[in-house]
């Protein structure tokens, strides 16, 4: 494969101090999280249960666990990649204004991107929320139970329904990181796509908005993504994300 030119996108690092980084399933594959939506995603083998369903059918959340129970222990173990430690340097040299992603792996807070400076859209796998009354929790301890019992767990201070605290298929996105994701797109002075088809909304729409007010858009994706073409965007980098975004965080950092 034909060497990418950095050289744009790394001028364009250089000249701003608050880039919004959007990022999507590409960027963790290098790290063993599979994809959910592409040709050997999840969603080919295994139905999603609706978050209706999961409120409403005892079945439904024992489903729902045990499809959780199978990706749990690879999200535990899972370790950050140099795509994510490239964020983190961005935002220790001062140049990151905010990460809105996509992905649900925890990745991003594991490297070390501030809880500040994040925004998991979709949730995170690596907590659990109760449906009732909102608290939070470790997942380990219910995932153990769940193992040995088969029965969806409940809460200890409650009694409602507890769910990895992931957006489910038909579950409302929280109003709190719509805020935030919105406010991040106002602030940007330069937006970056990395490892996202961009076709899932309302997620995909913050970057544009962001783009929209006149700041540079730099996607970064192997394969077609749903904004390719847009007037919005500055540049196009076709390619593995984990060999592109690295070495131009490294350069701009560098000064080379």
């Amino acid at each position: 494969m034909a060497k990418v030119d950095l050289s744009e996108f790394i001028a364009l690092l250089r000249r701003s101090n608050r880039v919004m980084i959007f990022t999507g399933a590409g960027i963790s594959t290098g790290s063993g999280i599979p994809d959910y939506r592409g040709p050997q995603g999840v969603w080919k083998h295994r139905q999603p249960v609706y978050y209706q369903d999961f409120m409403s059918s005892d079945a439904a959340r024992v489903e729902y666990w045990d499809y959780k129970l199978g990706g749990w222990e690879s999200f535990r173990d899972a370790l950050p990649n140099a795509v994510h430690d490239a964020v983190v340097k961005l935002e220790q040299a001062g140049k990151l204004g905010t990460v809105v992603t996509q992905n649900i792996d925890g990745l991003h807070s594991k490297a070390g991107t501030t809880a500040e400076r994040l925004v998991e859209i979709h949730g995170s796998n690596l907590a659990v929320e109760c449906q009732g009354c909102l608290h939070v929790t470790d997942p380990a301890a219910h995932f153990s139970l769940f193992k040995k019992t088969n029965s969806a767990p409940l809460c200890d201070k409650c009694g409602g329904y507890l769910k990895p605290a992931t957006i489910s298929f038909g579950q409302s996105l929280r109003e709190a990181d719509l805020q935030r994701a919105s406010a991040a797109a106002q602030e940007a002075d330069l937006v970056v796509a990395l490892g996202s088809t961009l076709s899932v909304h309302p997620a995909a729409s913050f970057p544009l908005m962001a783009a929209e007010r006149g700041i540079p858009y730099v996607i970064i994706n192997r394969g077609a993504t749903d904004q390719d073409g847009h007037a919005a965007v500055s540049l196009r980098l076709e390619g593995d994300v984990g060999e592109i975004f690295p070495p131009a965080v490294e350069a701009t950092l560098a000064g080379s």
